[in-house]
């Protein structure tokens, strides 16, 4: 397992499988169409790509590369969000037709494609936060060039 692509995998797995399952559970509670409460969505992706890169990191000690990290923090948080987002699409589909129009009221009634919107921006908004996430901390991880 010292190949970017596996670690990413099995931590992009992680991430999803937290990320739906933090969901159900705030189904189970009806907290579902609560905005504020999808900041822990937020926490888990930083926590999910930092280890991955962290584990990765020890994984190849003094190979290990800036782009090495950035390619494994990039596939982890990529993965992570296309699985949330399918999830996220059979859920507001098949599973809630309800849900869109409950949480974004007459927003998108005039065209007819709140639920497409909705995963649309879940998917940018995953992308967007962990290419920023591993910008972020490839700054940690790097190895440093300056003088001692």
């Amino acid at each position: 397992m010292k190949t970017s692509i596996s670690v990413s995998l099995k931590f992009g797995l992680l991430i999803a499988f937290i990320l739906i399952a933090y969901f159900l559970l705030l189904r189970i509670f009806n907290l579902h169409q609560n905005p504020l409460l999808r900041l822990f969505n937020g926490i888990v992706m930083a926590g999910g790509i930092y280890y991955a890169i962290k584990y990765f990191k020890n994984l190849l000690s003094d190979e290990f590369t800036y782009i090495d990290g950035f390619k494994t923090g990039l596939i982890t948080g990529f993965i992570a969000t296309l699985i949330f987002t399918v999830f996220m699409a059979i859920y507001m589909f098949h599973l809630d037709p309800k849900f869109t129009e409950r949480l974004l009221g007459d927003w998108f009634s005039n065209y007819n494609n709140g639920a497409g919107m909705l995963v649309f921006i879940i998917l940018i908004e995953g992308l967007a936060s962990a290419v920023v996430l591993t910008l972020a901390f490839m700054q940690l991880f790097k190895k440093s060039r300056n003088i001692s």
